[in-house]
């Protein structure tokens, strides 16, 4: 039984990772979407907003590069 598990790429923390990446992501959009100046030049629309994205994209970066201890031990 033990040879037919399914073998994911990641383990559960990096999964979990990616989706607090795409959480931070979709905040800072939703961010620069609520600056009320004109054309989104506020510091939400062009300083707050994209440092939010930038964080987000770091930290999926970070979750594709982190090697889950847990996993290497169940791929051995």
């Amino acid at each position: 039984m033990e040879e037919n598990k399914i073998k994911l790429a990641f383990g559960r923390k990096n999964y979990i990772l990616m989706l607090v990446g795409i959480a931070v992501l979709a905040v800072g959009f939703i961010i620069m979407t609520l600056d009320n100046e004109q054309y989104g030049l506020g510091f939400m629309g062009i300083t707050l907003g994209p440092l939010v994205v930038m964080a987000g994209f770091i930290i999926e970066l970070f979750a594709i590069m982190v090697k889950d201890k847990a996993h290497e031990k169940t791929q051995d």
